[in-house]
């Protein structure tokens, strides 16, 4: 299954949480408040730009006019959150990538004009804040041209699912055999890989990752 616009606007991923019997999901309110406090640290008249480091890259499921490729100092893309919904199961949680601090992480700013940011953001908000395991917090993106302001996911520290600096061996495990409704947690990160290399962005960490995960699958057929 893929995540699409309109899946997630109907609460697709809110229903993952309601059928596994899990309550952390937050409530229509407590995201509006989030989004609210969030768009109001943002120029009233300026569009809003998203910084994407993992699937927003290769499935942003929302409208965008731009795109570019630039660089956040100050966080560096890692797998940290355990899942349990998505693209691992209770019975074997995956992991997920989030933005952790330290080092620098280049991925993509996206631009959303600033008449449909409510909108858009409503998608991203119910995808990525859906348990509050990350933060939306305001970055600058350093690429081509002048530097921006952009809303960035990161990781919540405070978060239950919050897996802290996990071993690699561990790391390789899980992701080469994590599977949920959403798909493989392999695919996730190949997936990722792919993309950041087409756009010539080069994570060495990652594409070692992806070497070791591949060959784990291999060793298990």
């Amino acid at each position: 299954m893929i995540l699409t616009r309109d899946s997630i606007k109907d609460g697709i991923i809110q229903r993952f949480f309601a059928e596994a019997g899990d309550t952390s999901a937050l409530s229509e309110a407590e995201l509006l408040a989030s989004r609210q406090a969030t768009l109001a640290l943002a120029d009233p008249v300026c569009d809003v730009w998203v910084f994407g480091y993992g699937s927003l890259i290769w499935n942003p499921a929302f409208h965008f006019a731009e795109r570019r490729v630039g660089r956040v100092h100050g966080y560096h893309r890692r797998f940290c959150l355990w899942v349990h919904l998505g693209r691992g199961s209770s019975e074997q949680p995956g992991l997920m990538l989030g933005l952790e601090r330290g080092g620098s992480c280049e991925g993509v700013a996206l631009r959303i004009p600033r008449e449909a940011a409510e909108t858009e953001l409503e998608i991203i908000w119910r995808r990525e804040m859906v348990s509050g395991a990350y933060r939306p917090h305001w970055v600058t993106v350093r690429g081509d041209g002048p530097a921006l302001r952009a809303i960035a996911f990161v990781i919540n520290h405070h978060h239950p699912r919050y897996a802290g600096r996990v071993p690699e061996e561990v790391v390789v495990e899980t992701v080469a055999a994590a599977n949920g409704p959403l798909g493989a947690c392999a695919d996730y990160l190949f997936n990722t890989v792919e993309h950041l290399q087409e756009l010539g962005i080069r994570d060495h960490a990652l594409e070692t990752l992806r070497r070791r995960v591949a060959a784990a699958r291999e060793a298990g057929s």
